[in-house]
């Protein structure tokens, strides 16, 4: 089976004056259909540069990474951008939703860069936010009219329009109190275990962490843990 992330020595360099440092050192790592990881570290550690340049919002400075078999090192800006927006669903920490759109408007937005005709783009928008557990009611909502876990539950409808291979997932607790973090997490469980998604995110929390089935933890532009989180935790979770 291909990896849906496949990374060989996926090294980042940047420049600081006359030298260079490197945010992520030799990475290699792989992420399996179905799968649902976490990545954890503190700040400087690396993992935002490698979530970056698994979004294909950024390139190595060298190795090797592919999504689902596609080497990204091959593909121009505009076979970048075609990638992004059929292969990959982002989840931001603050929602990013535009303001004075609807739910409905801004879980349709992917699909308008997809070229989705309008009937099937509002069908698929309506059916995506009831998946995530928005009633008809909530769906010409603007952002300010709805709570912080249900802005946070249309951005993950607007992520899934697409049927991505990959859902990546930046922080998407850190904005909600601990009781709205739990609702989130468990809806990406369920998205996971039922529509076997694939799910790269990145946390601090270990709580939030413990719903994947594995964590990364990066020090330093290394890898320096990867583990299975253990069944009982997940068990628990549901």
């Amino acid at each position: 089976m291909t990896p849906t992330v496949a990374t060989q020595e996926l090294t980042r360099l940047f420049a600081t004056g006359k030298t260079f440092f490197a945010a992520i050192d030799k990475i290699t790592f792989a992420l399996s259909p179905g799968e649902f990881t976490a990545i954890m570290g503190p700040s400087g550690s690396g993992k935002s540069t490698f979530m970056n340049i698994v979004g294909c919002l950024d390139r190595a400075t060298s190795g090797s990474y592919a999504l689902d078999g596609i080497d990204v090192a091959t593909l121009s800006s505009d076979e970048l951008a075609d990638l992004r927006r059929n292969k990959l669903g982002f989840v931001f920490q603050q929602y990013n939703l535009l303001p004075r759109t609807s739910a409905l408007e801004n879980a349709e937005l992917p699909m308008m860069y997809a070229t989705v005709g309008a009937r099937e783009r509002r069908a698929r928008a309506r059916r995506a936010l009831l998946d995530v557990g928005l009633d008809e009611s909530h769906h010409l909502s603007n952002p300010h009219e709805l709570s912080g876990g249900q802005q946070q539950r249309v951005a993950i409808a607007r992520a899934l329009v697409n049927n991505p291979s990959l859902i990546l997932a930046d922080e998407p607790t850190g904005a909600l109190d601990s009781k709205t973090s739990a609702e989130i997490m468990k809806l990406f469980l369920r998205l996971n275990r039922e529509r076997s998604m694939t799910i790269l995110m990145v946390t601090h929390e270990l709580d939030v962490a413990r719903y994947s089935q594995r964590i990364v933890s990066f020090l330093d532009g290394h890898v320096v843990r990867d583990e299975p989180v253990a069944p009982a935790v997940v068990a628990g979770a549901s």
